[in-house]
């Protein structure tokens, strides 16, 4: 049987409010209001599986197929009293978000954790942001992270994040009580983040001015969040840092696509120690509370 979570009545309104208030918004000739009604539930094999795995190949891009998404996403669902997962319509639809974490230590046999410790490492060595995650990662004694995998369709308001923040940390803390494995050292949240890519589409015709290329390049260095609840992890992260996916996907072809400015997404990570992971918590919900 399905369990359908009890959340704080505030954050159910308040993703519902945001929803109704972006369909508003889209069209100033369309006054109707679009009415959804949120759920958490915790996460359900028998009806979560394909929902998941196209979730966990929108958060890791072109590196998902670095991946057997199949055996993650059977991982994830292994554990349906951790992690939550949103929906609109009843409990036996695909969800539209999730939240979970899962112990890499715990699961460090199985092929998909390791290949994703391998990830893990590779990308820590490649970016100086992240030195202190390569240096926690090769100390002799394995660290006891929790890897935290969330996504949720592009349309989905950001308030539906904290309440499933709170309610998995409502149960590690029962999980350790219970004396499983999910007494972390450390959180490391996987997430995407995206940069502007300048236009060359007249570039051979019209060779770009020198105040035209500093804005291109201060445009490239600039970070954008898919997920805007980062900026608030990261206020309380020991290290976090924007890389380059390993798989090289589809260039924006500039010349091609757009006249002005493209995107370049890039993997994102943040790593929490776990003593500060309730406060980080709080902070998510303070943040979107007055958002």
């Amino acid at each position: 049987m399905a369990k359908r979570k009890d959340i704080d009545n505030k954050w159910g309104e308040e993703a519902e409010s945001q929803e109704s208030s972006s369909e508003e918004s889209s069209s100033d000739d369309d006054t109707n209001m679009l009415d959804v009604e949120f759920e958490w539930f915790d996460p359900q094999p028998e009806h979560d599986f394909h929902g998941l795995k196209t979730l966990l190949r929108q958060l890791f891009d072109v590196d998902a197929q670095s991946f057997d998404l199949s055996a993650l996403t059977d991982l994830i669902l292994a554990q349906p009293l951790l992690g939550s997962t949103v929906k609109v319509d009843g409990n036996e639809t695909d969800p539209y978000a999730f939240l979970t974490v899962l112990n890499l230590h715990e699961h460090q046999d199985k092929e998909v954790i390791e290949k994703m410790i391998m990830y893990i490492r590779a990308q820590a060595k490649r970016t100086p942001a992240l030195s202190k995650l390569d240096e926690l990662v090769e100390q002799s004694t394995s660290p006891r992270i929790g890897l935290i995998l969330t996504e949720r369709l592009v349309n989905i308001p950001s308030e539906v994040v904290p309440p499933m923040y709170k309610m998995l940390l409502e149960e590690i803390s029962w999980a350790v009580e219970e004396k499983e494995p999910y007494d972390f050292t450390h959180y490391l949240i996987l997430s995407k983040t995206y940069r502007e890519i300048a236009s060359t589409l007249d570039q051979e015709d019209t060779p770009k001015s020198k105040k035209q290329k500093k804005a291109s390049k201060k445009a490239e260095s600039e970070i954008f969040y898919f997920h805007p609840e980062d900026e608030v992890l990261q206020r309380h992260a020991s290290c976090f840092g924007s890389y380059d996916y390993i798989v090289e996907g589809a260039r924006s072809d500039s010349k091609r696509t757009f006249q002005e400015l493209g995107i370049k997404p890039e993997g994102h990570m943040i790593l929490i120690e776990a003593n500060k992971f309730e406060a980080t918590v709080e902070g998510l919900q303070e943040y979107f509370s007055q958002s």
